[in-house]
């Protein structure tokens, strides 16, 4: 099927940013230098051990087809409320695409919010409570993944989705150029079968561990650098409030990107 002049532009966009960082991430890991080298430094192996298997269990719950957390009645709602008249998740995708970029925006601040409250509570208690409002920002982030690629017609359900949703967690928390190619890659197996139900993930096979790999380990110790200042007596709250909102709306862009893109990809198949 043709692109529109609107589909061509927001596909230009996809590709600056796979290729680049904006100023800000720029920014944001020159400023981070300092804390990596910390928490390479300084922070016991067993930290990241209990991140890594945080991370692990709430990718566990996710590959039970029973356990998705985003309301699919939820996002045809808000669909409507955009002019968007749909019977099922799966209709959206034949809507065109600067429609549902305003469905999809809908789901980041009220997700970005809640995380930012999640990290601000926890950083009053400093490491104390560093543990319990990590499961809380992950089940948050797996919510909001969902609920975007939702809006752009593509649900997540079962196993084979896997790779594709944790890619798209690899890409929020490392912001890394290889990321975002891998996980595009994987975008276009799934777009060449996405129709006929038939797209199960290049490393779905095996159990979880080997479908991971060690990218729960990575996000744990990008995500664990960033929360080392959480730690700190007072400014913790600012600073655990601060990262929360900025990892979600973080996902939130990666989830939007990928989905645009696998939308396009479908579409240039028709």
């Amino acid at each position: 099927m043709r692109l529109t002049d609107y589909d061509r532009t927001v596909l230009r966009e996809i590709d600056r940013w796979e290729r680049g960082e904006t100023f800000l991430q720029q920014a944001l890991g020159f400023a981070m230098r300092p804390v990596d080298w910390a928490f390479d430094q300084f922070v016991p192996e067993a930290v990241v051990d209990a991140l890594t298997d945080a991370l692990t269990k709430a990718l566990a719950a996710l590959n039970d087809a029973s356990a998705w957390t985003y309301d699919e009645a939820e996002v045809l709602e808000k669909a409507r409320a955009v002019g968007i008249e749909a019977e099922s998740v799966e209709d959206l995708r034949d809507e065109p695409l600067d429609r549902l970029d305003a469905l999809a925006k809908s789901f980041t601040s009220q997700n970005a919010v809640l995380a930012a409250l999640s990290g601000g509570g926890a950083g009053l208690g400093g490491g104390l409570l560093l543990a319990a409002d990590v499961p809380v920002l992950f089940t948050v982030n797996f919510r909001l993944i969902q609920q975007v690629a939702a809006a752009y017609g593509f649900p997540l359900k079962g196993p084979g989705y896997l790779p594709l949703v944790v890619g798209i967690f690899n890409v929020a928390a490392s912001g890394s150029r290889e990321a975002k190619s891998d996980v595009r890659r994987e975008l276009a197996v799934a777009a060449a079968s996405v129709d006929g139900g038939g797209y199960r993930g290049r490393r779905a096979d095996g159990t979880l561990r080997e479908q991971l790999g060690h990218v729960p380990r990575e996000i744990a110790k990008n995500l664990g650098a960033q929360k080392l200042a959480q730690t700190i007596p007072i400014a913790g709250a600012a600073v655990g409030a601060g990262v929360n909102y900025w990892f979600t709306d973080q996902t939130a862009q990666a989830a939007a990107m990928l989905s645009r893109a696998l939308y396009l990809e479908r579409k240039e198949r028709l």
